[in-house]
């Protein structure tokens, strides 16, 4: 009776390799395998790319019509800001563009970090601060008062591709009201529109970066000038 020895890893490689052809046939078959085992793994999803909202560059002159030095005898204001609100479609970190009007789309693979509101509350009172109209500038939530409050609301903040180059156009609506009597001191709606330096998302963003500067250089001249009416 003849007795066969048992089919090791050894055996096996050692038949491989003396049968050149069959050497072929395992290494397809590995990459055959290794490549379906590849396909069925879920791809990662894509990642947005982030955007933000910034301040003017450094070294910026203060905003045309910065209230002048009131008399010895009196003190600069106080001025407390609320938290921007978002008109309906606005509020969101997604960037709005346009290709017909009235219809509203977002980039699918651009985001800003977050929503445009939300990055203006500081911006608008560092914008308003350097003006000098004030004697503090705060931003609410805060304990504490101030004699005139800023409310504000984004209008639009959108890439327009119905223009060619595209446009970003930035509208912001602020009143002013004294925080004691809740009187309305005054009332403005601006409204900047900036051509996009290439069409797409950062383009836009670019475009939206310089109309929010120009849009805060008029908010900080607006409200410098009613803090210093009589």
């Amino acid at each position: 009776m003849t007795i066969h020895a048992p089919w090791t890893r050894r055996t096996a490689l050692a038949t491989i390799l003396r049968n050149p052809a069959l050497a072929v046939l395992v290494v397809a078959l590995v990459a055959a395998l290794g490549g379906c085992t590849s396909s069925l793994l879920p791809k990662p999803a894509e990642q947005p790319a982030l955007y933000a909202l910034n301040d003017a560059a450094p070294g910026t002159p203060a905003a045309p019509g910065a209230a002048a030095p009131r008399d010895a005898a009196s003190s600069k204001p106080t001025l407390l800001v609320n938290p921007p609100r978002a008109a309906a479609g606005f509020d969101t970190r997604h960037i709005v563009y346009l290709r017909e009007p009235h219809r509203i789309e977002y980039f699918a693979f651009s985001q800003w970090v977050d929503t445009p509101a939300q990055m203006l509350a500081p911006l608008i009172a560092r914008a308003i601060e350097r003006s000098g109209a004030f004697d503090a500038v705060l931003q609410a939530p805060t304990a504490a008062a101030g004699q005139l409050r800023l409310d504000s609301e984004v209008i639009r903040l959108q890439q327009d591709f119905a223009t060619t180059p595209s446009e970003v156009r930035f509208t912001l609506r602020a009143v002013l009201l004294d925080s004691r009597t809740r009187r309305v001191i005054g009332v403005r709606e601006f409204d900047a529109r900036v051509p996009a330096p290439s069409d797409d998302a950062a383009g836009g963003v670019a475009a939206a970066n310089v109309a929010v500067q120009r849009v805060l250089a008029e908010l900080a001249a607006f409200a410098a000038k009613a803090a210093t009416a009589p």
